[in-house]
């Protein structure tokens, strides 16, 4: 059974995904509200955005329009303590009359290395990185106020995203890209316009506790997919690092390290859902095609 979409989100967290998210729900009609570190930041024609910071008393606006909102989905990342943004809101959250269903995007850095092998929904969450337990504590917070309520809820547990205006050719532009190379390593990606479609798809197909894995259809090594817009652009590659070089930053190396595969599977089946960007070179296409990487005239 599908069921309609909320009349009224709120995104704590209008960064890429956030901005996503709220033009696909936007396009369908749904109203949208948002939080920024900013307000003059991220301008988005109909969308109602308020100030969200550690550092400040939360708004009496942003706290009104929590509490008319049906859906309430959150895109920040998590510190030490878990979700920061439910830290400052948890309250209106626990007191709204209005509230049926709340989303978190994590991550499947939740999981430890599989050294090539495959995860789905029903997988271990293992990893026990700093950052696996800063997403798995914000998961269970997530969880346990939507288990309070007696409300649906959805954890998404996301690959790395990409889109036009983040991805490999924008990086060769800049001069930016690393040509880093860890034999056998494979990892999935998910178009952002992708995840869009699945919060639009979980919100049709409210479940509590749910948990989905979005994923493109090809795993594949980071330096394919960096070929791949290097030709698209005609651009030079760059120099070739191994991943334990010296010269390769710790953050870079732990990014390497999570040799995994995703079977989505499970979460197409209950989602209803397929990929519209079913690997990177249809979505590096779509990229290039409304301008990425593509090189300005001299003297432009």
């Amino acid at each position: 059974m599908v069921a309609d979409l909320p009349k009224r989100i709120f995104i704590l967290g209008l960064g890429y995904s956030g901005q996503a998210i709220a033009r696909r729900l936007l396009a369908l009609g749904v109203t949208v509200d948002g939080t920024v570190r900013e307000p003059a930041a991220h301008a988005i024609d109909g969308l109602a955005r308020h100030r969200l910071a550690s550092d400040q008393p939360v708004d009496a606006s942003l706290l009104e329009a929590l509490g008319r909102a049906d859906a309430v989905l959150c895109t920040v990342p998590p510190d030490a303590d878990g979700d920061p943004a439910m830290r400052l809101v948890r309250a209106a959250l626990a007191s709204s009359r209005a509230l049926r269903w709340v989303g978190y995007l994590s991550s499947t850095a939740v999981y430890a290395g599989r050294d090539g092998g495959w995860v789905d929904e029903a997988s271990l969450a293992d990893g026990s990185s700093p950052s696996a337990l800063q997403r798995l504590h914000a998961e269970r917070q997530w969880q346990a106020l939507a288990s309070e309520r007696g409300i649906d809820s959805a954890v998404f547990r996301l690959p790395g995203l990409y889109g036009r205006g983040r991805n490999a050719l924008v990086q060769l532009a800049a001069g930016r890209a690393r040509h880093v190379v860890r034999p056998g390593l494979v990892f999935n990606r998910l178009h952002v316009q992708d995840l869009a479609d699945v919060v639009v798809a979980a919100l049709q197909h409210p479940r509590p506790a749910a948990r989905y894995l979005p994923a493109d259809d090809e795993p594949a090594p980071p330096q394919q997919v960096l070929a791949y817009a290097a030709q698209l652009g005609g651009y030079a590659l760059p120099a070739q690092q191994q991943w334990d070089d010296p010269a390769v930053s710790p953050s870079l190396r732990r990014f390497y390290e999570g040799n995994k595969r995703i079977d989505s599977r499970g979460t197409r089946a209950m989602l209803q859902w397929q990929p519209r960007f079913p690997s990177y070179r249809e979505g590096l296409q779509d990229a290039w095609e409304h301008g990425d990487g593509q090189r300005l005239p001299a003297g432009a």
